[in-house]
């Protein structure tokens, strides 16, 4: 087992990564509890896969554990799931002082950590993330939202959790497909941050896929260290480092809201791999980053099995409506498009001047529909 700290002003918490963490979850999650009783916030289908594993590990500390379940998809990330999981807390009489946990991939993190901001006006949490996704990234540095009809993640709160449990061992029944979603954002912390993780993974990214422990280990310690650093230097997004994380999801958020958010068309990570890609062909065009950085980017998402152009999607996408999409995206100020763009693999930066047309032509020779 490896442990990430994330550093917040006295509110330090670990992200512990490694295999066998559901069996000792009851001993880790214990000290943080007001009463030895936790309600669990699962996803339907990580419950019935891996939920005894958690209960026993829970009941070997004394810890009651009592499972919410949550049906599977981002469709879940809905205000009625929010009220049915608030409605569910709120029966269990639950003091403001005790814990809920999250377990299971992104949309439950985010969905029962913003349940657990809400009740009592703040309840503390744990994330048990089962995706490589949510390991990552979606598990650490607070952020907690829903969908709505007009855009993903716009209502929110910034709420940090007390501790991560990253057990490397329920990345085994994923399938292929999200694994490779995960892996997404690996090479989105890469190329934000390291260049010299990004050279690993040029060698490394199929032993990933291929669950090698010693690789699985490293990408997930290495991404959780990256984001924890950036989380660490801007918690809320007001010096604007934390929107560095962001790369690639401008695009990424559009794709999702014009796909109604329908995971078996698209997947959260295939959305950002996508996004990944136009961002460097779109900074390679204003002559703001090297053509042969952006290859390398592309060539390596592509080797994932991920999209790197319209043309990979079945669904077909309208230019204007991208663009309102993407207008209505949290980083926007005043009206104007924001973009996390490469400088270089890397290194990112934030533009918040990016012109609508100049835009839209490059959506439109995309591939996008005029």
């Amino acid at each position: 087992m490896k442990s990430v700290p994330v550093r917040l002003a006295g509110r330090d918490y670990e992200v512990a990564v490694g295999p066998g963490l559901l069996e000792t979850a009851g001993e880790r999650i214990a000290p943080l509890l007001k009463r030895p009783r936790l309600p669990i916030v699962a996803d339907a289908t990580v419950a019935a896969l891996h939920g005894p594993r958690l209960l026993t590990g829970l009941e070997r500390a004394d810890v009651q554990g009592l499972l919410i379940t949550v049906p599977p998809g981002e469709a879940s990330k809905s205000f009625a799931e929010l009220e049915r999981v608030l409605d569910r807390l709120l029966e269990l009489r639950l003091d403001r002082g005790d814990a809920v946990a999250a377990f299971g991939g992104g949309v439950i993190g985010d969905l029962a950590g913003l349940a657990a901001a809400l009740h009592k006006r703040g309840s503390p949490f744990v994330q048990i993330p089962t995706t490589l996704l949510a390991q990552v990234d979606s598990a650490v540095g607070g952020k907690t939202a829903i969908d709505t009809r007009r855009g993903k993640n716009l209502i929110g709160a910034f709420h940090q959790p007390r501790l991560v449990l990253a057990d490397t061992d329920v990345l085994a029944t994923l399938p292929l497909r999200e694994l490779r979603a995960g892996l997404a954002e690996v090479v989105k912390a890469a190329l934000i941050e390291d260049p010299d993780f990004f050279d690993w993974l040029e060698v490394r990214a199929g032993a990933v896929l291929a669950l090698d422990p010693a690789a699985v280990a490293h990408a997930v310690v290495r991404a959780v260290e990256i984001k924890a650093a950036i989380v660490a230097e801007d918690e809320h997004e007001t010096t604007g480092r934390r929107a560095l994380l962001n790369l690639g999801h401008t695009f990424a958020h559009a794709f999702e809201a014009e796909a109604g958010y329908d995971s078996a068309a698209l997947l959260h990570g295939e959305a950002v791999a996508l996004g990944c890609a136009l961002a460097y062909r779109f900074a390679v065009g204003g002559g703001l980053c090297p053509p042969a950085d952006a290859a390398r980017a592309e060539t390596l998402l592509a080797r994932c099995g991920l999209p790197t152009s319209l043309s990979d999607l079945s669904q077909t996408f309208a230019a204007d409506r991208l663009l309102d999409r993407m207008a209505d995206d949290k980083k926007a100020e005043g009206g104007a498009l924001t973009l996390i763009l490469p400088r270089r693999i890397g290194e990112a930066f934030t533009r918040r001047d990016v012109d609508r047309a100049t835009l839209r032509d490059f959506l439109i020779s995309e591939g996008a529909q005029p």
